[in-house]
């Protein structure tokens, strides 16, 4: 049975992270599932970083219609829910549109301390307050994004986006893509 790392006694950030990092190499040792590897890492960063309401993850699908036999009628591509703990949540988003649009829009992480002061913010809770989401990017193509949700205001910070893009870095490359 897999057991993360915890301490009674506080650790930093960078810590943290390290220890996350050890524990995520440790999940997915022997599994290369991604949606089974984004279920255990959700799992994993809503019951190890404090202050969550919200850990999950979205996945970029194209949601243009089939042919009879199976080719693409061309379309869009937008995200779609994926493994998450937390309140149920908004199924699809576009590209461009809420936090987790923006990322994939920008390529980029999207750190949010106040997400009433976000213009377009998508609120599947209203207890979230602030947002931090990063892209998970492989060979140039954005395959989707880790969210994270927090009901204090400025929750997140730069070693928080950090320590989360050097999970997605491990999670993107011990998993086997496409879904």
């Amino acid at each position: 049975m897999f057991q993360a790392r915890t301490s009674d006694t506080p650790r930093d950030k960078a810590t943290l992270y390290s220890d996350l990092a050890l524990d995520l190499t440790g999940l997915l040792t022997d599994e290369r599932d991604a949606i089974a590897n984004a279920a255990n890492l959700s799992a994993l960063l809503f019951t190890t970083l404090p202050d969550l309401n919200w850990a999950g993850f979205y996945f970029m699908r194209n949601t243009a219609p089939k042919t009879p036999n199976g080719g693409n009628l061309g379309g869009t591509r937008e995200l779609v829910l994926g493994p998450f703990q937390g309140k149920p949540a908004c199924v699809r988003i576009a590209v461009g549109r809420g936090v987790c649009g923006t990322a994939v829009e920008r390529r980029q992480s999207v750190l949010v301390e106040d997400v009433h002061a976000f213009p377009g913010h998508i609120a599947c809770d209203a207890a979230s307050r602030s947002e931090l989401v990063v892209p998970l990017i492989l060979d140039g193509q954005v395959l989707g994004v880790i969210d994270l949700d927090s009901p204090s205001p400025a929750r997140f910070d730069a070693a928080d986006q950090a320590g989360i893009e050097a999970l997605a870095k491990l999670f993107v490359t011990g998993s086997d893509w496409p879904l």
